[in-house]
């Protein structure tokens, strides 16, 4: 951690600060429910949200690589402030599905700028503790926000979007005081489509995406089918919430003592070990029907995700050209956003098709993304 950039704490400082203060999604179709809407109703309003996420990559990336990274960040968390403050006052479910959708995309843009920048400021050789850092302040925002969330919720809803516009004012403000623009891309890379090209010429790259798609599609069972089964299984929901904060708990805990680790280790076995604990993980679930069998569960994905994650990260900032950086952590932050929608829609018909079956196809697709990522030859030097 010693001689990282004090830009670089400052991008940890403002992502924690906004992450802890993410209040409304996780509470948003309890908001929706006190405002009347079904239940159904509510599922589709937050469908709409991963919708705006999985435009937010793209469009970020775009931002980020064209008019530099701290004015991406800027644009994202100010835009995302005022679309939060409309989205309070809003009753009628066309315009809440509307604003929900923008407030997707403007609240999540800032993802692939922030991972640009981080691989700008940071050498190599850093960067697998760096981008470990940068998911620490995002899981430790997270984990101490909801509880504060849940102290809003009690008094007044409006107080989740204030606190969660204010945040997010809070990360802007950060960004243009203390955040360097980055690199940006000459005028002869900015051509209509030439960077899509470059990306679609680079089989290394695409290889990883599809195992991505595999991967995050198997892990955004945590929050559908997982569910399901923990439920299935006769435990409470109290169970179901301690199992994952355990997640959160174990990467909090773990993530930076393995990351020294890993990080000297050649990447693409590492990311292929961490998929294919992801697959184990989920995979065992089948066979787990108490509390501490799903516990031991959770800690083999978990203990993937940690290995995998920051490796990931790295990783894609060392392959991408760096005038396209911005681009190609966006191009990979959709490819989370596209599971993010499929896996719980994919996931629960699967999962009543036949619930072990199910648990199987999971073991399975992480066994073909480790495969994925170790196939071919590796595209430069990634160390």
């Amino acid at each position: 951690m010693r001689g990282l950039p004090p830009a670089a704490w400052a991008l940890f400082a403002g992502t924690f600060i906004n992450r802890f203060g993410s209040f409304v999604v996780p509470f948003l179709i309890l908001y929706l429910i006190r405002q009347g809407y079904s239940a159904t109703a509510a599922g589709t309003v937050v469908g709409a949200y991963g919708l705006g996420s999985l435009a937010a990559s793209a469009v970020g990336g775009q931002l980020a690589d064209r008019l530099g990274r701290r004015t991406a960040i800027a644009i994202s968390m100010f835009s995302a402030a005022a679309t939060l403050l409309l989205l309070s006052q809003a009753r009628h479910l066309a315009l809440i599905m509307l604003l929900t959708g923008l407030a997707g995309l403007t609240a999540e843009m800032y993802r692939p700028a922030s991972g640009a920048l981080l691989a700008d400021l940071v050498p190599p050789q850093q960067r697998v503790t760096a981008f470990a850092l940068y998911r620490l302040a995002i899981n430790a925002g997270f984990a101490f926000g909801p509880a504060a969330a849940g102290f809003l919720a009690d008094r007044s809803f409006f107080w989740l979007f204030l606190g969660d516009a204010l945040t997010s004012a809070v990360f802007g403000v950060v960004a243009l005081v203390a955040l360097p623009e980055g690199t940006r891309s000459p005028a002869a890379e900015e051509r209509r489509g030439e960077s899509m090209r470059a990306i679609l010429a680079d089989a290394t790259f695409l290889r990883f995406l599809a195992a991505s798609v595999a991967i995050a599609f198997v892990y955004f069972q945590s929050t559908s089918t997982f569910a399901l089964h923990v439920r299935q299984s006769g435990l409470s929901n109290a169970a179901y919430g301690a199992l994952v904060s355990l997640n959160g708990l174990i990467i909090v805990f773990l993530e930076l003592p393995l990351t020294s680790i890993t990080q000297r280790l050649p990447p693409r076995p590492v990311i292929a070990a961490g998929m294919l604990l992801i697959g184990a993980g989920f995979g065992l679930t089948a066979l787990a029907h108490t509390f501490p069998l799903l516990t031991l569960t959770v800690l083999i994905w978990t203990l993937g995700e940690i290995i995998g994650a920051p490796v990931s990260s790295a990783y894609v900032a060392n392959i991408a050209p760096e005038h396209l950086r911005g681009r190609y952590q966006g191009t990979w932050g959709m490819t989370w956003g596209l599971a993010f929608i499929l896996g719980p829609v994919l996931g629960t018909r699967l999962f009543s098709w036949s619930p072990a079956g199910f648990w199987m196809i999971c073991a399975g697709l992480g066994a073909v993304a480790a495969v994925l990522v170790l196939a071919g030859r590796e595209k430069g030097s990634t160390n």
